[in-house]
């Protein structure tokens, strides 16, 4: 089956990249996939929500051992091994988990011998373009499918992407998986399973990937510190979801900002610093741009029968960051 997907990849890279080693290439690109095996204590706190032993698939993007993931499966990680292509299992180490953009980066802590795959550009991939989505494992872990809509994705959870990659057909181990163009280049990681709506078509199963290109501006700082050095945005601890035109408080973390201030489930939100509020996108955008993180946000509430004014002590999304490792070869604490 392996050989099937090698040689729809070889297609790709013998039609649109023209060399006579386009065989090769396309083995190399897949060897670069990784499975992520993560181990997480049942007392954490994301173990409910995500489980205590979570699987993803990861990308290797240098020499160096790094691996590009999606972040939230990184979450209060104890262990993590990586199982390449020979089946063998290596150690590895959290780096970083960039909540802005949703990636996870991982460092191995032995040499993985695989070629890297080549970051692209996500900004080259149109509507209708024929990628290849790219996981880890079973049968149908590689597959050929379309862009279906190049546009904004709002989550729930305080999360905002500009220019998403959404295909289609979708795959199921869609969680880090890997989106690669016709050159053989890595575009997008896979993040989640979503019903795109598209004219003429209806709702469509899609998968959402994280384009590559927001990546880019952030690794060095990513490897060198674990963190981007862009300034860290408000975190009110809400989750929201948008009904009859209305974006109304879904769930309220225990212990965030948003419960201190008195938000409650089922209290809809009205506007933010007199601004009125239209959607989750326009939620995100008009408290992010008040400032960095630990900035008051004016909210208007609709509590019950009841509109309140509330100011919401914002803080750093830092409830859900994993502890320091340390990486017990160079003794290099991260």
């Amino acid at each position: 089956m392996r050989k099937i997907y090698l040689n729809f990849l070889f297609v790709i890279l013998a039609t649109f990249s023209v060399t006579v080693h386009a065989e090769q290439r396309a083995e190399k690109v897949l060897d670069a996939i990784v499975e992520i095996r993560i181990s997480v204590p049942e007392n954490a706190r994301t173990a409910e929500r995500f489980g205590t032993n979570r699987v993803a698939s990861g990308v290797v993007i240098d020499k160096t051992g790094h691996i590009l993931t999606i972040g939230f499966q990184t979450i209060e990680a104890e262990t993590i091994e990586i199982v390449g292509k020979d089946r063998k299992t290596v150690n590895a180490i959290v780096v970083a988990y960039d909540r802005n953009t949703g990636f996870g980066l991982l460092r191995a802590t032995s040499p993985l011998q695989v070629t890297p795959m080549p970051l692209g550009s996500s900004s080259e991939v149109k509507e209708g373009d024929p990628v290849l989505a790219a996981s880890y494992g079973t049968q149908d872990a590689v597959q050929g499918v379309r862009v279906v809509a190049r546009k904004e994705f709002a989550g729930p959870w305080e999360y905002l992407l500009e220019n998403a990659i959404f295909t289609a057909p979708p795959i199921a181990r869609f969680s880090g998986a890997a989106l690669i163009d016709r050159n053989g280049q890595l575009v997008g990681i896979g993040y989640l399973f979503s019903q795109l709506t598209i004219a003429d078509l209806g709702v469509v199963p899609t998968n959402m990937f994280v384009p590559i290109d927001v990546l880019k501006p952030i690794l060095s700082d990513l490897k060198r510190s674990g963190s981007s050095d862009l300034p860290l945005r408000p975190w009110l601890g809400v989750r929201t979801q948008e009904l009859y035109g209305r974006l109304f408080v879904e769930r309220v973390v225990s212990g965030s900002p948003s419960e201190k201030a008195g938000i409650k489930t089922g209290d809809i939100i009205l506007a933010v610093n007199n601004q009125e509020v239209h959607g989750m996108a326009d939620f995100y955008r008009k408290v992010w741009v008040l400032g960095k993180a630990g900035v008051d946000v004016p909210l208007r509430i609709l509590q019950g029968i009841q509109i309140r004014d509330i100011v919401v002590h914002s803080t750093a999304h830092n409830q859900f960051r994993q502890p320091v490792q340390k990486e017990k070869q160079s003794g290099v604490e991260l």
